[in-house]
């Protein structure tokens, strides 16, 4: 699975201007629920439910909300580069300004797994999220969150 799969350049938010974490769920479930054809409100629930069993701040200015909802056909991602960093109540107490949504069929099982993994490593690379931090053009961001692992090495 690469993150291709996962996003479409539409699904890239260059400057989130949310000022707290509720806030950005709030405009990541909107552009969600427009990019998928939900209700808005039922992501945002889902996320919001998600976040009660624990952060998805995972670290390093980093945050992958992710839910599961029965009505989706396929995983859907939202890229959100934030334009100040927001308490996101992370793991390790930093502010998050790179968010990557995740959303899944309830049905996924291990495809929903791969996903959060393959974004998790993506993200635990300090180049990528130099140069994710280094832009606010939305093409920049998506070109380097699909670039291939291989063209990234060179």
């Amino acid at each position: 699975m690469e993150i291709a799969d996962l996003i479409t350049p539409t699904a890239v938010i260059p400057n989130l201007r949310a000022t707290s974490k509720k806030q950005a769920l709030q405009d990541l479930a909107k552009r969600a629920a427009e990019l998928t054809g939900l209700h808005e409100r039922a992501v945002f629930d889902v996320l919001l439910e998600r976040e009660r069993l624990g952060t998805t701040g995972v670290g390093n200015g980093i945050a992958i909300p992710h839910g599961k909802l029965p009505s989706l056909e396929r995983l859907h991602g939202l890229f959100a580069r934030c334009e100040r960093p927001i308490n996101f109540e992370s793991i390790d107490e930093q502010p998050v300004d790179l968010i990557f949504l995740l959303l899944a069929p309830e049905s996924a099982g291990a495809d929903h797994l791969k996903a959060l993994a393959r974004v998790s490593r993506l993200l635990r690379d300090k180049g990528v999220c130099e140069k994710l931090r280094g832009t606010d053009n939305g093409d920049a961001l998506y070109a380097l969150l699909t670039e291939s692992p291989a063209s990234r090495a060179a």
